[in-house]
């Protein structure tokens, strides 16, 4: 009897054992995605989906609202279940999250890459893989500006877009349309002109003093240049400039795809949200702010780097490597990529995408046009910094304030900011 009873024991053991290793294996290996870009919210929960089903392993996508991912990410990272896998936008960003990031330099996502260019590197290690490459400008519905008698060759500088602009909105209520988009303040739209437009003072400032690390301060040489397109912005657009502190990116895509705008400042990323004016009335120029306009491209790069938690646990980090590994290879992975998502990605089995304002993009590029750099990469504290020019800019166009505030907000703030993140 107790022969008989010890071996159902050491049976009951054994099962249990193997219950307990197949619970381990369904629920220790997790993936954990804080996602960065709200406009691929529903592709990235379908691909977790997908992949949940093909291997059996969870992935988690949490979307970080506009403006909010630094917040979220700072909250989600301190907890037991924090993300496995985040966002870094550069060396800025990195030297506040380089403890939480892997060195990728053995991963087969990093291997993956066309080009080091799209590694974020420092010390010698590999902490970001860049999953997009993208571009911005003026996305500009061609049948509108043909109604308007132009076409957009004749669009070359500044100065041409300006006459052009000034012309439209001379014959707003004739032809039934203005010239810009709402340049909306919100939280969900202000981004486009603190971090995007404020790019070109930036870039044309940093090129000209050779400057390839983060400065501690900036002069504002060509703060004009972003005074004049801005004022272009609000002076010709569909709304007044008393109410832009209230018009959201919604607004904008609005108005843009029910033609009452010519001109929308954005980027390939908003493609799935104006692709319904017809891809042959899609044109896109670039930024001119009448610096160097001449043989201009695109403001091309990227701030979308793939970080794997260090600090979460071995089974987790080796789960998220196999899901970007996935992600970059798969047939659904890479097929999501560019279809889903309309993402130009810089790994080897990349699939071309159907975005036109990609394939503008490359245009550009194989002309021989110089491509404008991110420079915001660089912002200190860019989420404070920004906030701040943005107050300005609500100011200055309802107003009740001056330029030399907006001034103050770039320039002055640069250093505050920068003095406070070191």
């Amino acid at each position: 009897m107790k022969k008989m009873i010890a071996t159902v024991l050491i049976l009951c053991l054994v099962i249990l054992s193997f219950a307990g290793c197949g619970g381990t294996k369904e629920t220790a290996r997790r993936v954990y995605y804080l996602n960065f870009k709200p406009e691929q919210d529903a592709a990235w929960q379908a691909l977790a989906k997908t992949y949940t089903a093909e291997t059996g392993v969870p992935v988690k996508v949490l979307t970080a609202a506009e403006g909010t991912y630094s917040q979220t990410l700072t909250s989600e990272i301190e907890k037991t279940d924090a993300p496995t896998l985040f966002q870094v936008s550069g060396t800025v960003a990195l030297d506040t999250w380089k403890n939480y990031c892997l060195d990728l330099s053995d991963s087969a996502v990093y291997k993956q890459l066309t080009s080091d260019d799209f590694a974020l590197k420092q010390d010698g290690k590999v902490y970001g893989v860049a999953y997009v490459y993208e571009g911005y400008g003026l996305i500009t519905n061609k049948e509108l500006l043909h109604t308007a008698g132009y076409d957009i060759s004749q669009i070359t500088d500044f100065a041409s877009l300006k006459n052009i602009a000034e012309d439209i909105t001379a014959r707003k209520n004739e032809l039934g349309f203005s010239a810009f988009a709402s340049s909306g303040l919100d939280s969900s739209s202000s981004w486009r002109f603190s971090g995007h437009l404020a790019n070109m003072p930036l870039y044309y400032e940093f090129t000209e003093d050779n400057v390839t690390s983060q400065p501690a301060a900036i002069k504002g040489t060509y703060m004009p240049a972003f005074k004049n397109m801005w004022d272009l912005y609000i002076r010709n657009a569909t709304c007044e400039p008393t109410v832009l502190s209230t018009k959201t990116g919604d607004d904008a895509v609005a108005e843009f795809t029910s033609k009452k705008a010519v001109f929308y400042q954005n980027g390939t990323w908003a493609y799935d949200d104006i692709k319904s004016i017809g891809a042959g009335n899609i044109g896109y120029l670039p930024l001119y702010v009448g610096v160097n306009d001449e043989n201009q491209g695109l403001c091309c790069g990227t701030e979308n780097y793939w970080a794997v938690n260090a600090q979460a646990s071995e089974a987790d980090r080796q789960a998220t490597l196999d899901f970007l590994e996935w992600v970059a290879t798969s047939e659904t992975g890479t097929a999501t990529l560019a279809g889903q998502m309309d993402f130009v990605s810089p790994f080897k089995n990349a699939k071309p995408t159907n975005n036109v304002l990609c394939n503008i993009m490359n245009e550009y590029v194989s002309q021989g046009r110089y491509t404008v750099t991110w420079a915001f990469n660089y912002t200190p504290n860019v989420d404070d910094w920004r906030a701040d020019v943005v107050s300005a800019l609500t100011a200055y166009s309802a107003g009740s304030g001056d330029w030399s505030a907006v001034n103050s907000a770039f320039v002055d703030g640069w250093a505050k900011q920068y003095k406070a993140s070191h």
